[in-house]
């Protein structure tokens, strides 16, 4: 049994095999899945690599663990304690080899309509290839020419693709509101049970937000400072209030029989996150108190002992993970690619309700192919792709991208030293208080689109 699994995975890594696990008793995976999966892994360990570039400790415990370190970087011509191998130049070098690494592929599958193509095989296969190129690609970008040139362009060319890809994260959002509440209204017609749950989720996200207001009043506002809190953090919850009523109203009702709660419901709640992430980021005020310098208008463990900050750090960083990955691994779907065309629900009414309606089936039933006593492989894309490839490379091209630019605080940096990884920074704060009026107003978009073009909304 052992070595018909390890051929195939010798298959997959040197061929254009799919990947499968070597268990058999896990469930059965479709190949447009694991492709996926592969991809996203790459791109994660890469990710890894660049927080860790960032990290303000990795060059004291080099020089601790490792003998002869200065003279090592010496030999390398990595600079003084191998300078150019950390910090933010590091890690625009490495987010530069994966985006090439990407927008490569993104050019190569143009085009590509089925997996039984050459070019599909490349994409679906041949892994252990792949990543010995895009270990080459991002080690190439320490060897560019003119260094100082090319991190100064490239910093516009990352905050262009950056601010893309959180405007596409965004849009995926609203089409997800829509979705999660059309898709558990299907089911009140059967079961009234999916109601109670409708009722049970909403009232949960608006005690978040709410509670989120509240939290922000108490610790992010002062009596005598904070002004820019105090006035974004009203409008922030005016205009989810504004969302929320317009959302029930009976003129939107009509036009739009699945619109309700729920959604303002998300986008109240991702708001506020974005709002508390815009305040978190911005950098400390500080007021004379009793004749004393205090800091005002910060969460308690912003003034707490670097072990708190580190705890905050591990949070924000997992909460970075988690967000660029599922953007990537969900807006690439063809109802995602829709969605970004079209803003405005497009799920079926008659779709049967799920509680994991975002990962349901996109194809029937297909061929299956057990591979030696491992993991059964659904070959799901002989016909058809299940999603653009090119769509797919190019989300992560701008994935890649956004990463850098969050790592690295987007504009804040100093020459070649070492950052804290979420530091303040007022360009942080207007970027993310930015964000937080464009979610509103796509969605906003989503609710009046139907009465400002009645024609184009008929079918």
């Amino acid at each position: 049994m052992c070595t018909p699994c390890c051929v195939s995975q010798l298959a997959c890594c040197c061929g254009s095999a799919a990947c499968s696990c070597c268990c058999n008793c896990c469930p059965k995976i479709k190949q447009s899945t694991g492709t996926r999966f592969m991809y996203a892994l790459y791109f994660l360990l890469v990710t890894v690599i660049c927080v860790i570039m960032m990290s303000p400790t990795v060059e004291e415990e080099l020089k601790e663990r490792i003998p002869f370190y200065a003279e090592m970087c010496e030999k390398l011509n990595a600079g003084e304690n191998c300078k150019t191998l950390v910090g933010y130049s590091a890690v625009y070098k490495m987010c530069f080899g994966m985006a090439c690494f990407f927008l490569f592929f993104a050019i190569f599958t143009i085009r590509v309509n089925n997996s039984t193509g050459c070019r599909a095989a490349v994409h679906n296969g041949f892994w252990l290839l792949k990543f010995i190129v895009l270990v080459a690609c991002c080690a190439g970008g320490f060897f560019l020419p003119q260094e100082e040139t090319f991190l100064e362009v490239w910093r516009y060319v990352g905050a262009a693709g950056g601010f893309l890809f959180l405007l596409i994260q965004l849009k995926l959002l609203v089409e997800f509101a829509h979705r999660w509440n059309t898709n558990w209204s299907a089911g009140v017609a059967y079961n009234k049970l999916w109601y109670a749950a409708l009722a049970l989720v909403t009232l949960v996200l608006f005690s978040v937000a709410v509670g989120a207001v509240v939290f922000m009043g108490w610790f992010y506002t002062h009596s005598e400072a904070c002004l820019l809190n105090k006035v974004f953090l009203g409008i922030n919850g005016s205009l989810c209030l504004i969302i929320s009523l317009l959302a029930i109203s009976p003129c939107i009702q009509k036009l739009q029989p699945t619109s309700g709660l729920l959604q303002p419901g998300v986008i109240s709640v991702y708001v506020m996150y974005l709002t508390f992430s815009a305040f978190s980021s911005k950098p400390k005020e500080i007021l004379e108190i009793n004749g004393m310098n205090q800091t005002v208008c910060a969460f308690p463990f912003d003034s707490g002992t670097e072990s708190d900050k580190k705890i905050v750090t591990a949070c924000g960083t997992v909460i970075l993970f988690g967000c660029v990955l599922y953007s990537c691994l969900t807006s690439t779907t063809r109802r995602s690619s829709v969605a970004l065309r079209v803003l405005r629900n497009s799920e079926p009414e008659t779709e049967r309700a799920r509680c994991c309606f975002c990962f349901g089936d996109d194809t029937d039933d297909y061929d299956e192919e057990n591979t030696g006593g491992g993991q059964n492989v659904v070959y799901d894309e002989s016909e058809a792709t299940i999603y653009g490839y090119t769509y797919f490379h190019s989300v992560f091209f701008l994935g890649s991208l956004y990463v850098m630019m969050t790592v690295t605080n987007w504009f804040h940096y100093d020459d070649h030293k070492i950052e804290k990884l979420l530091d303040g920074s007022w360009s942080v704060f207007w970027i993310k208080m930015a964000s937080c009026w464009v979610c509103l107003s796509l969605y906003m978009w989503t609710l009046v689109a139907p009465m400002v073009c009645p024609k184009r909304f008929e079918a």
